[in-house]
């Protein structure tokens, strides 16, 4: 009890940091970053827009891939008032399509730049049943296929520039608790919402895809281990946030729920924090 007490006032853990640390905080020490890049999807508001600033604040070369470019061009021109050294580069992507995907790393490896961190933070709650053009029910395909096939296509690329640099790789794959909510054949859920909506659920389908990229994480991670390659992957749950992820819902039910339990909450500078942490020794 007491260590939860300590936790919610913010009291610092064994690393240094606690519950009200926030990127800016774990990232301070870190040594100049100007040489490494980084992929951050999502990065047009909350999380991902957030993790991009600081980032973008340690010297690191950022690709903002977005579904919405007129967003990250918003997101980049906001980095630069306040960073106007930094170095971005918006690029259309939207996870949703398989061959957009693939569009997006030709476009990036053309680019020949190097790759040290994949960020996959995007993710989306579709209240209303969807399908994505690839015949996929919709928050599956933008949450696990999109970063499931852009993690592939990338992987090659971080791999070389781990050994060319003798840098270790990060990946990191937002997830979230609620993948435990999941229960069931996923497989066959998933072949049902496909096909059927009147069996699609919102909060069971968006628990699948957190499930998806957890399994998805944990299968990776032993791959990289038998290759031997110098490149990590990491699954991180950043804790309960208002971000535009409940953009579908807003109004006064969704407003009084974040006030009520706003004390429980962390802000998205420490959210962020998390993602930063994982990500920071990469040099």
């Amino acid at each position: 009890m007491l260590e939860t007490v300590k936790y919610l006032l913010g009291s610092a853990g064994a690393s240094g940091y606690g519950s009200k640390s926030t990127a800016e905080n774990v990232t301070e020490q870190s040594p100049d970053l100007r040489s490494v890049t980084a992929i951050i999807t999502g990065a047009t508001s909350g999380i991902g827009a957030e993790t991009a600033r600081v980032m973008a604040k340690r010297g690191v070369k950022l690709i903002l891939p977005a579904r919405s470019v007129k967003a990250a061009e918003e997101t980049k021109a906001r980095i630069l008032s306040e960073v106007p050294e930094a170095e971005i580069i918006v690029m259309a992507l939207d996870l949703s399509s398989l061959s957009s995907v693939r569009k997006f790393v030709a476009e990036f490896e053309y680019l020949n730049f190097p790759l040290n961190l994949l960020i996959n933070n995007a993710g989306k709650f579709a209240h209303q049943h969807a399908i994505s053009e690839d015949g996929i029910e919709m928050t599956f395909a933008t949450n696990h296929l999109g970063h499931f096939l852009l993690t592939k296509l990338l992987l090659k690329k971080m791999i070389e520039t781990a050994n060319k640099t003798g840098v270790q790789g990060r990946i990191v794959n937002v997830s979230s608790s609620i993948h435990g909510w999941f229960s069931g054949d996923s497989i066959q859920y998933l072949r049902l919402i496909t096909k059927d909506k009147s069996q699609y659920d919102a909060t069971r389908a968006y628990a699948l895809s957190k499930l998806a990229n957890v399994l998805h994480t944990k299968e990776l991670a032993q791959i990289l281990k038998k290759m031997g390659a110098n490149v990590t992957v990491n699954c991180v749950h950043p804790g309960i946030v208002r971000t535009r992820l409940t953009r579908e819902r807003e109004g006064l039910v969704t407003d009084l729920v974040f006030f009520l339990t706003s004390k429980l909450l962390k802000t998205i500078p420490q959210v962020s924090f998390l993602i930063s942490s994982i990500s920071k020794s990469a040099p």
